[in-house]
This record gives structure tokens, C-alpha cells and sequence, in this order.
């Protein structure tokens, strides 16, 4: 598999990324357009495109943080799901990455949560704060209780859970 960074929002991989992102998280987990449109001009964020062979199976949305690389989003489009491009993506990130975090629903919401939780701690990652809350990404759009989970067991979270706010949700 290949990773490639979508330099612009006017790329066409970051218009197909843009539309299964609307598609598959709901109007709270995401950003609206002209935000997701500012990533591309902000030095920590790279918005990843996987390919495997000639197609586009997925992407990632990272955050370059401090001590931890921080995924945004992540996802395999729905034709490629069931293939473990997810599992090999994991690889690959733990591969380059000793330290990272994402955030997910919670395993009791319903069974396509507890579906992902257990993929990813399947794939190595740990819940590191069920206490989490993701806030609204721009106003009228509300705050979520998540999990953080991580390819490793910090002492303490506060730190995790500060920069993530500073930085992704300023």
C-alpha cells in the first residue's frame, strides 16, 4: 500500500475524501467545508490518501502533535471494508509512529461501536480515557462524549487531552 499527502483541498482525492467524509460521520464528528478545506494549510495536519494498487481505498486526517501523532479520521471506504486494509493502515502506523492516539464512540453506543472498539484494540490500541469529550467543532454543532485510546499506557491523560483542544479544536 502507498500513502500519499493531498497537498490541496482542490485536489480530486480531497473531493472524494470530502464526500464519504460527510457520508460516513455524522454533522457532529466532522468538520464543515471550509474547515476541512483549512487543513490543507496547516503545517501540523496531513491528510492522507491510501492507495492499494491503482485505488483509492481510504484515508487518514493526522495531527503532528508534541509527543503523539493524533488521528482525526480514519477510514476505508466502504467497497474496500472487510479486505484488512484497516489492519495493514494500523501497521503502517505503528511502524512510523511509537506514540498515537485517536478518539472513538464508545463500545456501548451501539454495535457498530463496539464493533470498532474491539478492531482497534484488536490492532494494538488501548483505552487510555473514557471520560473524554470531543468538542463541537464549530458552533451550533455539539460536544461528544468519546474514548481516547492509544498504542501505549500514559500515566496521565490530562496532558493528551489538553493538547488535542489547544491544537485540533481551536
Amino acid at each position: 500500500m502507498e500513502y500519499l499527502q493531498v497537498a490541496s483541498a482542490d485536489d480530486f482525492r480531497a473531493k472524494e475524501i470530502y464526500r464519504s467524509y460527510c457520508e460516513t460521520f455524522p454533522e457532529d464528528e466532522r468538520r464543515g467545508e471550509t474547515k476541512f478545506r483549512h487543513l490543507f494549510n496547516n503545517a501540523k495536519v496531513k491528510v492522507l490518501t491510501v492507495l492499494n494498487g491503482l485505488n483509492n481505498v481510504g484515508y487518514l486526517i493526522t495531527w503532528e502533535l508534541t509527543n503523539f501523532v493524533f488521528i482525526e479520521h480514519f477510514e476505508v471506504f466502504s467497497q474496500f471494508r472487510s479486505q484488512k486494509f484497516g489492519s495493514e493502515i494500523i501497521a503502517h502506523l505503528f511502524k512510523n509512529y511509537s506514540h498515537i492516539v485517536l478518539e472513538a464512540e464508545p463500545e456501548n453506543l451501539d454495535e457498530d461501536a463496539r464493533r470498532r472498539i474491539e478492531f482497534y484494540r484488536k490492532n494494538g490500541f488501548l483505552v487510555i480515557d473514557d471520560t473524554y469529550m470531543q468538542p463541537g467543532y464549530e458552533p451550533g454543532k455539539n460536544s461528544l462524549n468519546l474514548w481516547l485510546l492509544a498504542n501505549w499506557k500514559p500515566e496521565n491523560t490530562d496532558w493528551i487531552r489538553e493538547e488535542i483542544y489547544d491544537v485540533v479544536y481551536s
